[in-house]
């Protein structure tokens, strides 16, 4: 039985596993899904309060548009989602939302992460273990040795590499002299947005008194958006406290990248004080740093994926081949598979 490794368990990397799993034939192939994190979601993360765990915040996507391009193409996928309840219209009210003609939003009930583990629980088979963080790959009698910060290395026959461009451009190993120096070029000029966000956790019975859901922020050097999670999902509770995102703007990210996180989670808070004053004192706060929020330059010339090898095969993708959003992440999971399929 071959074996194919996927290594990030995020949008592009779950789908990627639920494709695979689909196709006749795979059977005979052993899929491994291995995310450095200690959970599934990659930027699509949903926390829990440690106080409550139904108390939960999306600190990274906050939804799902679905864009006039995409509205026939990947329809299939929304159609699963929005049967199984795992996406539905957002209705709540969001201040300063910019919205295309033609384009839908949708939230998740369960938080954003429920769309990363509804494809992995439908990869049938496939094994998803976490905590496992991708070094070096090396190239070792026709087969990839592929080895962690922790553990033994282990072989597989074909890998789908899904993290962020600049981690790809950090493993070592045989995959350093593999990637062409036309195909390094590429690489090498993604970029990517950097930004915090911090999430509050609120004891159950706590009254927010905000009259919206969610509001993009022009007029403050630090926050760019606040969200009123659970109303802004539609779900409102007396047994489970409410939560609040906070996402900070780019320019502020990018000042404050190197920065203690304290001292980060301190001065956010201090805006957010200045923006919504006598807010009560939350449970538990999470600050989360995004290092590679959004991509602002994807690949050139290369839709959806970027083979480094052929035999054995090694591909990458995700949104950096593409841009950030789900149907960019799924537009690179499709291509991935095309190309898994003609090769191996």
């Amino acid at each position: 039985m071959s074996r194919v490794l996927i290594v990030g368990a995020g949008v592009t990397g779950s789908l990627c596993a639920h494709l695979l799993k689909r196709r006749p034939g795979m059977t005979a192939h052993q899929v491994v899904v291995w995310d450095k994190a200690r959970g599934a979601g990659g930027r699509m993360s949903t926390s829990r309060s440690p106080h409550n765990p139904r108390c939960t915040a999306d600190l990274g996507a906050q939804y799902i548009t679905l864009t006039p391009e995409y509205a026939e193409k990947h329809k299939s996928f929304y159609d699963e989602m929005l049967t199984q309840g795992i996406l539905k219209p957002l209705t709540a009210p969001v201040e300063g939302m910019v919205m295309k003609k033609g384009s839908e939003n949708f939230v998740t009930p369960k938080g954003i992460s429920s769309i990363v583990k509804h494809y992995l629980q439908q990869s049938a088979g496939a094994a998803v273990f976490y905590e496992h963080h991708v070094t070096q790959i090396n190239l070792r009698e026709g087969k990839w040795e592929v080895c962690r910060k922790s553990g033994s290395p282990e072989e597989f026959d074909a890998i789908i590499l899904t993290i962020p461009v600049p981690q790809i451009l950090q493993l070592s190993g045989d995959i350093v002299n593999l990637i062409s120096t036309s195909q390094r070029h590429q690489l090498e000029a993604v970029s990517y947005s950097s930004r915090y966000a911090l999430g509050l956790f609120y004891e159950a019975g706590t009254d927010l008194d905000v009259p919206w859901a969610a509001q993009y922020i022009t007029s403050n050097p630090c926050i760019r958006f606040i969200s009123i999670d659970n109303k802004k999902r539609g779900i409102e509770s007396s047994e489970v406290g409410p939560s609040i995102v906070v996402h900070t703007s780019v320019p502020f990210g990018i000042e404050h990248l190197e920065s203690e996180q304290k001292d980060v989670q301190q001065l956010i808070l201090s805006h957010l004080d200045t923006l919504l004053p006598g807010l009560p004192t939350p449970a538990s706060i999470k600050c989360q740093k995004w290092r590679y929020s959004q991509v602002t330059q994807a690949v050139l010339d290369c839709p959806g994926q970027m083979t480094l090898h052929t035999k054995p095969l090694l591909l990458c993708g995700g949104d950096g081949f593409t841009h950030s959003n789900f149907d960019g992440c799924t537009e690179s999971a499709l291509r991935i598979i095309e190309v898994f399929e003609a090769n191996l």
